[in-house]
């Protein structure tokens, strides 16, 4: 089962993700400039807030995470800070993507420029308790490259 997205755009420039092809697992995310601005510029080392114009209603269960753009990352050495960031369920304020600039050169972004991705998965919430001891593993108490490089 799909779930349904809703959304409210709070800017009339404000573009609904897509799915640019058939086969793709994120639906691009669009920039929006605010009002009176035409471009927002990231200097190298620089993070910023990047608007979409949109809000939206997760349905209980489910998450939307917000990943990066291979191309800017590649190109630019532009990602998402927090990436991947997730949007609960219970959220309705503005859709914003934190993006920093790893790049040594400033970026550019425009209206209508395609800054992010938006995965939508099930979002399970565990039980949590307290215990006297845990199972043993194979692995133990090994992490943080313990398992050796290939």
């Amino acid at each position: 089962m799909k779930p349904k997205i809703l959304f409210v755009k709070d800017h009339p420039a404000a573009q609904i993700p897509a799915y640019e092809t058939p086969g793709a697992a994120g639906a691009d995310i669009r920039a929006v400039m605010p009002d009176g601005y035409v471009s927002q510029v990231i200097v190298p080392g620089a993070r910023c807030l990047v608007a979409t114009g949109l809000r939206l209603a997760i349905p209980e269960g489910w998450e939307v995470q917000i990943r990066p753009r291979s191309g800017l990352a590649l190109k630019h050495g532009v990602t998402v800070l927090n990436g991947p960031g997730t949007i609960d369920s219970d959220y309705r304020g503005p859709l914003g993507v934190i993006l920093v600039n790893l790049g040594s050169e400033p970026f550019e972004i425009r209206t209508g420029d395609r800054i992010a991705q938006m995965i939508v998965a099930p979002a399970v919430q565990g039980v949590f308790e307290v215990a006297e001891s845990l199972d043993e593993t194979m692995r133990g108490t090994g992490g943080f490259g313990s398992t050796g490089v290939a």
